[in-house]
């Protein structure tokens, strides 16, 4: 996998991101040009994930608790709830495909959902918009936002990787005072229809962790595929 990431910059145990009292390993790798978009979806299909301009992917020595989970958008199919919260997003929702942004808003909006949600860092202060900038919006490859708006209002802010074949699902934030659209499964389905519509094979949404409640409903977009054991299984629609 490292000739497919770059040149490996940071490999040491850490706390782990996802799981409290856990150990993480997750190897950095600086890629040694701009990837282009067949590059990034062979970089997908290994398991690797982007953070700022770096890849990563885990390779954790006692516990195998992140699945990378894909859709494959030729066979998937909304249910019935899907397709309520599309509809109620779409007669909400203004969205705008475009340049990732930074700024005091998107910051602002990170933050609230990740403290609102129980997803903050112990110990750790709310980002600003040069930190946003440099999680998220500084890259490796083509990237772009899915802004959402509700009455000129930016409520949600989805970045995303194009790669050639796909879209990966790299962080969506939003504003938790607008739960009831269901923002988070809002936005995995329009990155679907977007897919759809621009003829991608797969939609990636990062790790499937049963352990998470943060994590493990990305379970419910079935079909889906998880990479467990270097190999990408098939979960069909119940």
């Amino acid at each position: 996998m490292d000739q497919i990431l770059g040149f490996k910059v940071w490999d040491h145990e850490e706390k782990c991101p996802y799981l409290a009292g856990r150990r993480a390993r997750l190897p950095l790798y600086y890629p040694l040009t701009v990837m282009s978009g067949a590059d990034l979806d062979l970089a997908l299909s290994q398991g690797a994930r982007r953070a700022g301009v770096y890849l990563y992917h885990v390779s954790c020595r006692a516990c195998r608790a992140c699945e990378p989970i894909r859709i494959d958008v030729r066979q998937f199919e909304p249910r019935r709830r899907h397709r309520r919260v599309l509809a109620k997003g779409d007669a909400q929702l203004a969205t705008v495909i475009g340049p990732a942004v930074a700024d005091a808003e998107r910051a602002a909006i990170y933050n609230l959902h990740k403290e609102q949600r129980g997803l903050a860092d112990e110990g750790h202060s709310p980002i600003n918009a040069d930190q946003y900038r440099e999680f998220l919006v500084e890259t490796c490859c083509e990237t772009v936002e899915f802004g959402y708006f509700r009455k000129d209002r930016l409520v949600a802010a989805a970045i995303a990787d194009l790669g050639e074949n796909s879209l990966s699902a790299v962080y969506c934030s939003y504003d938790p005072t607008e739960s009831d659209l269901s923002l988070g499964t809002y936005s995995v389905l329009k990155q679907w229809e977007f897919c759809r519509e621009s003829d991608r094979r797969y939609l990636y949404l990062g790790f499937y962790i049963a352990e998470s409640p943060h994590m493990n409903y990305k379970a419910s977009f079935l079909p889906h595929q998880r990479r467990i054991a270097g190999d990408w299984t098939d979960f069909p629609a119940s």
